[in-house]
């Protein structure tokens, strides 16, 4: 199995992308579970794809480390997967789908994840929610965040609201200012974030200053999120090969 991550110049990104593949393999005992990046960090997918080829490897299914199914999924990494295959074509490659939703359904794995950081980030009671993103010009990859927002909401009982680190409106203070301005005294935030970072970082510090009760972690090595990376492979039908 290879992880494939946005990547950052952070590098707290790439330790939790790391912390995940562990989290994977302590989850699946025997699993080979490779970590790549498509920029900022190395190894890219398809310098990995390739060295499981000369190691002998002749299946192998990757995973996108990403919550929506926007340019990185439909066009970076089917041009690392077929970089690879070119000159190593003995590799039968497989490719999920990205971790957020899927055919229109928000995993109960990934809401379980997103329900354990908020409960870490300790908020007691709240009357509202605010999903923060990273953001995306694709519009449908935004529907998709707001399916998850929709999600939380019905699971909480609160409204939920999402907002964006960058690319599109609404930014995470003025979310929650909403919310407060319509009635909300605790808005608590869900992170939508795999790894934290920049963007994690400001929408902490906006959410904060809005008057956010409390901002949850990202997701980075929930086990949640290690068993939907498997039941993402799983759904692709694909083989998973003990070392």
């Amino acid at each position: 199995m290879v992880l494939v991550a946005h990547g950052s110049r952070d590098p707290r990104a790439a330790e939790a992308t790391r912390a995940l593949a562990r989290a994977v393999s302590t989850a699946r005992p025997g699993l080979q579970v490779w970590s790549s990046w498509l920029d900022h960090t190395e190894p890219g997918p398809t310098e990995v794809l390739r060295a499981l080829a000369v190691a002998g490897h002749r299946r192998a299914v990757v995973v996108p480390l990403l919550l929506t199914a926007a340019y990185h999924r439909r066009v970076d990494i089917p041009a690392a997967v077929a970089a690879a295959t070119r000159v190593e074509p003995t590799l039968a490659v497989r490719v999920t789908d990205v971790l957020g939703p899927a055919d229109g359904t928000v995993d109960p794995l990934l809401l379980a994840g997103l329900r354990r950081r908020l409960g870490q980030a300790d908020p007691g009671r709240f009357d509202a929610l605010v999903l923060a993103a990273a953001g995306t010009r694709d519009a449908r990859a935004r529907g998709s965040v707001g399916q998850v927002a929709a999600a939380l909401s019905a699971d909480f009982g609160v409204p939920c609201r999402v907002s964006y680190a960058s690319a599109a409106p609404p930014a995470t203070g003025v979310a929650v200012s909403r919310l407060r301005a319509a009635g909300a005294r605790r808005v608590a935030v869900a992170a939508y974030f795999l790894a934290p970072g920049l963007f994690h970082d400001a929408v902490a510090v906006a959410a904060r200053t809005a008057g956010a009760v409390a901002v949850a972690a990202p997701l980075t090595d929930a086990p949640e999120l290690a068993g939907l990376v498997l039941r993402r492979v799983e759904d692709q039908g694909a083989m998973l090969s003990a070392a």
